[in-house]
């Protein structure tokens, strides 16, 4: 009888133990999948964080060169002057996220939610941005060339100062963006929906039009002299003033009344990175 009951009493030891080092790596792992407080300039370059969620964390100046992103959540968290350059951020969320001054140059962020996220400033050279859905989201002076953006929801979206030369909109919903002072050389516009949409000055050398909706759209000194695929029945649909170039053959009529859209002055230069020092002299 002692027998039997000291072989009960170990088993049921062994079980508890079993069951406390599970309870302890769900701890870890969960700990390791949410991140809060303060990291500014942590490293986190080459790390699996599919699926992590960034709650009010402050990652200012943080590198996560390479990392995977995929699924992750970064609610109300602060980016701004990361490394983020081939990061996987597929299907991430990023609401009320600030990446400002971020280097996300190559990274990926197909199908990312992004409504109201700041990007001004940041560098998104070749990043893979289509399907994202960033209504309203701000890229004033980001880096956007050659950036695929082909069904990217961009409505309302500020695109000021911006270079988005060679990048490739096709398909975009861009209703009511303003595209104002920025370079969109062989830019690619086809079949974009750019309905209401403000281009006010900036650059369109070489881009392409062609079956793009200019609906109620506001032309404001924009130099559309060399862009190619425009049709003078979509430029009917338009109104521009004085200023604006169209390409030769084609006439754009002049808004009624007074435009007030100017082209705006050029950004000033971006905030420096801020620093954080946790804890110590």
């Amino acid at each position: 009888m002692k027998l039997l009951f000291a072989v009960w009493a170990f088993v049921l030891a062994t079980v508890a133990a079993s069951q406390t080092a599970m309870a302890g790596d769900r701890a870890v792992v969960a700990r390791r999948d949410a991140f809060g407080g303060a990291c500014a300039r942590c490293e986190l370059s080459g790390r699996k964080l599919a699926g992590a969620y960034f709650m009010g964390a402050n990652f200012a100046g943080a590198a996560l060169v390479g990392s995977d992103l995929r699924g992750a959540q970064f609610m109300g968290s602060i980016f701004v002057g990361a490394d983020l350059s081939r990061a996987d951020l597929s299907g991430a969320g990023f609401l009320g996220a600030n990446f400002t001054g971020a280097n996300l140059t190559a990274a990926r962020l197909r199908a990312a939610e992004a409504h109201g996220v700041s990007f001004a400033g940041a560098n998104l050279a070749g990043a893979d941005l289509r399907e994202v859905q960033a209504p309203g989201a701000d890229f004033s002076g980001a880096g956007l060339q050659h950036a695929n953006l082909q069904a990217a929801e961009l409505i309302a979206a500020i695109m000021r100062h911006v270079d988005a030369r060679g990048a490739d909109f096709r398909g975009a919903e861009m209703r009511g963006a303003v595209l104002s002072g920025g370079k969109f050389d062989k830019a690619s516009f086809r079949g974009t929906a750019l309905d209401g949409a403000i281009l006010a000055g900036g650059a369109f050398d070489g881009a392409d039009f062609q079956g793009a909706s200019l609906d109620h759209v506001i032309l404001a000194g924009a130099d559309l002299s060399h862009a190619e695929g425009l049709r003078q029945e979509q430029l009917d649909e338009a109104c521009a003033d004085g200023r604006t170039r169209v390409p030769p053959g084609l006439t754009a009529k002049l808004c009624a009344g007074r435009l007030l859209v100017h082209t705006p002055p050029p950004l000033p230069p971006a905030p420096p990175v801020p620093r954080f020092f946790l804890g110590g002299p």
